[in-house]
């Protein structure tokens, strides 16, 4: 116990400086912490303030925020009711410059084509286009009123020969006119540049004279034009050569061939006339004998008979006393050998009526692609030259069906009769047979 005292007065007495310094050193956190508790309490006063300022500042500023908003909601009112009208007077300003172009150009259009008809409308960028419109209407007003009347005038005009002869013309509105010379009176035709010509094709002397005198007729002829800057054609009939030419190589070539078809018709209808003649008399004569039972004298009795019928009977004559079925096939033989008479230029009179059309198809391929060439070189601006080229590439199809269609009807009607032929020639051989075999029976 003793050594234990002593150590830990040893250890008190070694302790004993540092106590001392332990003492000083809290005195110093002390007096430290005072001073940061000190700051604590002003930073959390200030903290404070500065937290009230901010919620006032803040509060202020929503304020002035909500303020702000009710004010732009009421400008943006305000714009679009703006907008709104100036949308409106923007539109209706663009249908005023509309209705001022438009108005414009009727007034461009109505003065154009009144000084056409040698009336001038003064032309004033001062004057409103109401006024400009009123005055229009009024002068085409007058116009119409002249051009809607029967008015007679001196003038000259052309004969359908080329003669230029001067005379009465008689003006039926704007759309047609009627000249009277010592020469020929009747309807006239625009004939180019503004000049009249007789027409062609109307009957209408008489009609001239009583329109010259103011006298009502129940019914005229006339020719009604549009205008008489372009001269029009006068009707002309075409003949059968007119047709020809405007069919061109192809149209002659068709032609020939409905022709020389025809020819073969014509050979082939007296071919069969030949064939089918005396039928009644030889089989009459034939029956008779065979009845009789003078069979030889039948075949002496017909010898001097030509034709299809008669060479088929003879032959069977010749042959009627074998066996039947082969009399039969002495019958087909020779009714088989006389076809290829009977038959003669049927199948190339078939074959001309089928190239026929194939030819004016051909003719119209041609005539469209020279058409084509002709649009290509000079456009589309004329349409009668247009039309004209149209017309003459069609004309070779007319052509093939003009000789096809006969050809055909014919060529059939003489095969249907060949056939007849053919059947009475059987038809009168077996009735013979079947006379002979009764009476020999």
């Amino acid at each position: 116990m003793k050594a234990l005292s002593k150590i830990n007065l040893f250890i008190a007495l070694l302790m004993l400086p540092y106590a001392a310094g332990a003492s000083e050193l809290e005195k110093a956190y002390e007096k430290e912490y005072a001073f940061l508790k000190a700051q604590k309490a002003e930073l959390e006063s200030r903290l404070a303030k500065d937290k009230e300022t901010q919620d006032k500042e803040l509060g202020d500023a929503r304020l002035k925020v909500d303020t702000l908003q009710e004010k732009l909601l009421d400008v943006s009112k305000d714009a679009k009711v703006s907008g709104d009208r100036l949308e409106k007077l923007t539109k209706k300003l663009g249908e005023k410059e509309e209705n001022s172009g438009i108005t414009g150009n009727v007034v461009n259009q109505a003065t154009s084509s009144l000084e056409s008809y040698g009336v001038a409308i003064p032309q004033s960028d001062k004057v409103p286009n109401a006024q400009k419109i009123k005055q229009v209407f009024g002068e085409s007003l007058k116009l119409f009123t002249t051009l809607s009347t029967l008015r007679n005038t001196k003038g000259d005009f052309y004969l359908p020969d080329g003669k230029k002869v001067s005379g009465d013309i008689v003006l039926v509105g704007n759309i047609a006119a009627y000249g009277i010379s010592a020469e020929a009176a009747g309807a006239l035709a625009p004939a180019g540049n503004n000049a009249y010509k007789l027409w062609n094709a109307a009957n209408s002397s008489d009609d001239a004279k009583a329109l010259f005198a103011k006298e009502m007729m129940p019914s005229i002829d006339l020719f009604a034009y549009e205008n008489l800057e372009k001269e029009v054609d006068y009707i002309k009939v075409k003949t059968l050569s007119d047709t020809l030419r405007d069919g061109g190589i192809i149209g002659y070539i068709t032609f020939g061939l409905g022709a020389f078809g025809l020819l073969l018709l014509a050979l082939r209808a007296l071919n069969l006339l030949r064939a089918g003649s005396n039928v009644t008399e030889i089989t009459d004569i034939v029956v008779k004998r065979v009845e009789s039972g003078k069979k030889h004298e039948a075949l002496e009795a017909i010898k001097n008979y030509e034709g299809s019928t008669a060479r088929v009977i003879k032959s069977l004559l010749r042959n009627i006393d074998k066996d039947r079925e082969h009399i039969e096939d002495i019958v087909m033989e020779n009714i088989l050998n006389e076809s290829s008479q009977i038959d003669r230029f049927g199948s190339f009179v078939l074959v001309i009526a089928a190239v026929a059309p194939l030819l004016g198809l051909l003719g119209t391929v041609t005539g469209m692609i020279e058409t084509f060439d002709v649009i290509t070189e000079f456009g589309t601006g004329d349409p009668k030259l247009l039309s004209g080229g149209i017309s003459a590439a069609l004309v070779t199809t007319m052509q093939g069906l003009i000789v096809a269609i006969p050809l055909l009807l014919l060529g059939n009607l003489l095969s249907g009769w060949a056939q007849s032929i053919k059947d009475s020639m059987e038809q009168n051989a077996l009735h013979i047979v079947n006379l002979y075999e009764k009476h020999r029976g």
